[in-house]
């Protein structure tokens, strides 16, 4: 039989009922799913519940709690044939997208999923979530960082929350679900990433000095004057389109070139849903590129974000970041 090791970092999918709302509740998780007659069925996986001592709430993930989770995995990877993350949705994308660049040589399924709805409720959507997370991860064929959640498996790297309220929050909107969870789980095989030959490591953030910023009408150039003095190392900038800022103003793109200048990285992404960023289609992107802007391709911003500290945590000089931020290295971007 399969073993699964369940981190539970906390999240909507644990919480019980509260005079103050939902809150977590250490040992409620394991109480209910121990009640659960599908998980004793002999088509799952025997599983191990790990509840961390601090229950998060998403918003408060931050780096640091990334590279536990990593580690979390590291100190068990021999053990189990597979680990599923429950986590709450807010950040989720955010830890999906940084897993894959942490844990260099992966090759066993790392699933993340949680739920709009808690477990204790009737209508909850962790059931479902719960029982194909641990199933795909038992099931030991998608070597990578997935996120399960609603009827779809999508890659970590490549996702994002796209609901606050409803059960289908997330979407993979540059490239394909992994699998699609209907009558049967069916797998992409031919999108799935090889399997990694090299033994599991643990590549740690530094929480380096980076920033996102949104492009918006009217926009200064004091502003990003301000934002991208030292310490700041680099810069997520969301554009607008295919890539375009405001390239008529003068002050703007000296800004952008005066950081750039210093060794700030920026890397655009656009502001779209859907779509990919070419600097060069329009004269307001080539004013961006011109000012040393790089291009993110069809990156997420949770992508980008998490590949900016992940380059930068490992100490590489500048040139050679601005190479690498292009280059698709966990199936975080299409390359043109």
């Amino acid at each position: 039989m399969a073993r699964v090791y369940v981190a539970y970092t906390g999240g909507t999918i644990g919480m019980a009922r509260t005079a103050d709302g939902y809150a977590p509740q250490p040992g409620y998780l394991a109480e209910l799913m121990g009640a659960m007659p599908e998980l004793r069925s002999p088509q799952m996986p025997d599983y191990t519940v790990h509840e961390y001592a601090t229950l998060l709430d998403s918003a408060n993930m931050t780096p640091a709690h990334w590279l536990g989770i990593a580690h979390d995995i590291a100190a068990h990877y021999d053990d189990y044939d597979g680990f599923v993350v429950l986590h709450g949705t807010d950040t989720m994308a955010y830890t999906a997208s940084a897993l894959p660049f942490m844990l260099e040589g992966l090759a066993k399924p790392v699933v993340l999923t949680g739920s709009q709805i808690p477990l204790c409720e009737i209508r909850s959507d962790a059931r479902a979530n719960l029982i194909n997370a641990l199933l795909i991860a038992g099931a030991g064929e998608i070597p990578e960082v997935c996120l399960c959640f609603g009827d779809k498996l999508l890659r970590g790297c490549r996702s994002q929350k796209v609901a606050a309220d409803g059960l289908s929050a997330f979407e993979s909107p540059n490239f394909p679900p992994l699998g699609r969870l209907g009558i049967t789980i069916e797998v992409a095989d031919e999108l799935v990433r090889p399997r990694a030959v090299s033994g599991l490591s643990v590549q740690a953030l530094v929480n380096p000095p980076v920033a996102v910023l949104r492009l918006f009408p009217g926009i200064t150039a004091d502003l990003v004057r301000h934002l991208t003095q030292p310490p700041l190392r680099g810069l997520v900038l969301e554009t607008y389109g295919v890539g375009n800022g405001p390239g008529d103003d003068a002050d703007f793109i000296a800004a952008l070139t005066e950081a750039t200048a210093r060794g700030v990285v920026i890397v655009a992404c656009t502001q779209c849903v859907r779509g990919s960023v070419d600097l060069g289609a329009y004269r307001a992107g080539s004013a961006l590129a011109h000012a040393g802007v790089l291009s993110g391709h069809d990156m997420t911003t949770e992508a980008a974000l998490a590949k900016m500290f992940y380059l930068f945590s490992r100490g590489l000089a500048v040139d050679e970041i601005r190479r690498l931020v292009e280059l698709d290295l966990r199936g975080e971007l299409t390359a043109g």
